[in-house]
């Protein structure tokens, strides 16, 4: 049988894969689990949402299961991911639960868990709320079941924490944020005009159904578009739960997590902020980082794909900075998680620090033309491990000939295979891809 949770807790389509049966059922594991340890008979669950029609009855269900479980739930509403990661240690809360695909299409949903503290779970303790799921529960009754509450001081804690959090007020800097109709819609430009910039919102009006449709951090013409359009002095993109942040600097170029994490590096490491010198990225991240990190006197240490093995790296070393290509940047002094609302403070503090340009700071990392395909495909895993597949893998990395390298796996959260290649050229890069991506279809 397949495992339950993925790299990001448990995703898919909503009412067909994830129904408010699972839910219910994952929501009293998790409180046998999760709230074993709690400080009284009555375990505190923060519970958040993004905009997705469905989590409104994927919420019912969980808070259902919580309270039937006797857990008490503390409803924040509509919050980016972050926020019910920093709102778990805020509420002194026994753990979090955030529902959310993220930058998946609006069909689907997930859901995830924090412990105590805000902190994403290890396997064990996931495997350890799915084995639950299939033991006979007592139930409170009475007076001992859970209680289901909102929290309307949840976005003012969240924004406050932000605030703190900002380096250098951004005064006199015109951003253009593109909220992808997502959880950052209504937070996002208020953390942004708090700390002194004019905002511009765009695809900052969710309606449950439009999250992540051809607008944020995964579609970035639009937000192009709009900053040459406002002649704004950067842009920011956000996904569907406002984990992740990528950029656009004055020019209308498209800033990736590399990049921004080459901003932010130097700039904590000027300030002496980088513990040890080291920087976390995983394998996607382009030879392009690489070699500026060294250039710097900064070191690389590299990471499997996802955020989770980037944390858990950050907090196993004692770094500071840590993230992936795709936006999702950690600061563990401030949080617990990838931030998108944060990471985009950061950078555009920076910015406002040095009076340059975005598309001058970014220019200590040059970029090895990267070609990315994603496959889909029935059987991610035994695809991925195919003879035909690892010979047409081979044969990439012999014509690359060390200028460059081939990246192929398994999607986290999606039955996709992934290729990536990394050349000297684009048409190469490109070329390459096509082939060994050819080849994985075929299978």
């Amino acid at each position: 049988m397949a495992r339950l949770f993925g790299t990001d807790g448990v995703r898919g389509r909503a009412n067909d894969q994830l129904t408010p049966e699972l839910a219910l059922g994952l929501a009293s594991a998790a409180v046998c689990v999760l709230g074993a340890n709690a400080e009284t008979n009555r375990p505190r669950v923060v519970v958040g949402r993004d905009p997705r029609a469905s989590g409104e009855f994927l919420e019912a269900a969980l808070c259902a299961g919580l309270a039937a479980a006797g857990a008490d739930a503390i409803r924040v509403g509509v919050v980016p991911t972050p926020a019910v990661a920093f709102l778990t240690a805020d509420y002194r809360a026994d753990f979090g639960v955030m529902i959310s695909a993220s930058h998946n299409p609006m069909p689907d949903n997930g859901i995830k868990f924090f412990a105590a503290g805000g902190h994403k779970l290890p396997d064990s303790v996931e495997d350890a709320i799915e084995a639950a799921m299939e033991d006979d529960q007592v139930r409170p009754i009475g007076a001992a079941v859970g209680r289901i509450v909102d929290a309307t001081d949840a976005a003012d804690r969240y924004l406050a924490h932000l605030a703190q959090a900002v380096p250098q007020p951004l005064d006199g800097l015109t951003l253009v944020v593109d909220c992808a109709h997502g959880a950052a819609s209504h937070v996002g430009p208020r953390a942004y005009e708090a700390a002194g910039a004019k905002v511009i919102a765009i695809h900052s009006e969710p309606d449950g159904l439009n999250i992540n449709d051809d607008c944020g951090s995964t579609h970035m013409d639009k937000l192009q578009a709009a900053v040459l359009e406002h002649g704004a002095d950067l842009g920011l993109a956000h996904d569907g739960d406002a984990d992740r942040c990528l950029a656009v600097d004055s020019t209308g170029a498209v800033v990736d997590g590399d990049m921004i994490m080459a901003v932010l590096a130097l700039a904590m490491h000027e300030a002496g902020d980088l513990v040890d010198s080291v920087l976390v990225a995983t394998v996607m991240s382009n030879l392009g980082l690489h070699l500026a990190m060294k250039a710097a006197g900064i070191e690389l240490k590299v990471t499997g794909v996802g955020d989770r093995y980037v944390l858990e790296e950050l907090r196993a070393g004692g770094y500071a900075l840590g993230g992936e290509q795709s936006g999702h940047i950690v600061v563990p002094s401030v949080g617990t998680t990838g931030d998108g609302v944060l990471t985009g403070l950061l950078l555009a503090a920076r910015v406002a620090k040095t009076g340059q340009r975005l598309a001058d700071l970014t220019s200590v990392m040059t970029v090895l033309p990267q070609e990315l395909i994603n496959v889909p495909v029935s059987d991610k895993h035994a695809v991925a491990t195919a003879e035909a597949v690892l010979v047409a893998v081979a044969e990439a990395e012999a014509e690359l000939d060390g200028q460059g390298r081939i990246l192929l796996r398994p999607s986290g959260t999606e039955q996709l295979v992934r290729v990536m290649v990394e050349a000297q050229t684009p048409e190469s890069a490109r070329g390459i891809a096509e082939r060994v991506a050819a080849v994985v279809a075929g299978v």
